[in-house]
């Protein structure tokens, strides 16, 4: 392995390891606080407000109808939006959440495929994964299941789910091309991609780039449109489709990213 390989591996595990803490400790927050956790989206001092001093982050975008499915999980959520709106679910199908927190999207979900369905949710992060079983036992849904791993090497089969969700999480990935075909090699052929996700405008600079913090408050590491969509189309996806929904940051928007899986590719080489 020669240097350059050395960094980016070196790169890649700080980065892993510095969204795995902040996202610890807002779950640690969360779980101790009744009124929820600050949004883990929006570097030090920019926390669940947009340029325009709007709500964008968080439980405020959900609609009462989803805060009554879930109302603690949607109260502890992190996110920029809610994919579950977009994602079109039906009964009896399996969903995928990737980066699932405290649950808020995984057990919506999981009401939308029932009867017959299943939702599945993945975190690497411990913490976060036991505050989605609380609220797990606390919503009484018997068809949820969380697994911990990361979104690069998806601990599951093949063809194995019908829809990926996820809320805010991608652009926190230090690889988001290797979430991307993971997310492709699990969903079944013609599987839909529906994701809640922060884009970066062309021209962010590189000190916004560079800094750790805004990375891992979700604004540093995003994909441009143009990268987005060469991404999803080179892990197999069609029908691609970016709407921005609001902005997050002088340099970002929150957007639904949808596709459709064309076949399944192939193997994924798997890193941990």
């Amino acid at each position: 392995m020669d240097d350059a390989t050395d960094n980016a591996t070196d790169n890649a595990t700080d980065i892993r390891e510095a969204v795995r803490r902040r996202y610890a400790a807002a779950a640690i927050e969360a779980a101790g606080a009744a009124s929820g956790a600050p949004s883990c989206c929006g570097p030090s001092g920019f926390g669940a407000r947009g340029p325009a001093g709007q709500a964008v982050f968080g439980a405020a975008l959900y609609d009462h109808g989803e805060e009554a499915t879930a109302p603690d999980a949607v109260s502890a959520s992190l996110g920029c939006g809610v994919p579950t709106a977009v994602a079109d679910l039906h009964p009896g199908e399996v969903v995928l959440d990737l980066g699932s927190g405290a649950g808020a999207d995984v057990l919506i979900a999981a009401r939308r495929v029932a009867p017959g369905g299943k939702a599945i949710g993945l975190d690497m992060t411990p913490e976060m994964l036991e505050l989605a079983r609380r609220h797990v036992v606390a919503a009484g849904v018997d068809n949820v299941e969380l697994l911990e791993g990361y979104l690069e090497a998806i601990p599951l089969p093949d063809d194995s789910v019908d829809v990926v969700i996820s809320n805010c999480v991608i652009n926190l990935a230090a690889d988001k091309r290797a979430v991307l075909r993971e997310a492709a090699r699990v969903l079944r052929p013609g599987g839909r991609f529906a994701v809640s996700d922060v884009i970066a405008d062309p021209g962010m600079d590189a000190e916004t780039r560079a800094d750790m913090a805004q990375w891992t408050g979700c604004i540093a590491g995003a994909l441009s449109e143009a990268d987005y969509r060469e991404s999803l189309s080179d892990a197999g996806f069609e029908d691609i489709e970016i709407v921005e929904t609001h902005r997050v940051h002088s340099h970002a928007a929150a957007a639904i990213v949808r596709a459709r899986n064309t076949a399944a590719p192939g193997p994924t080489p798997r890193t941990r």
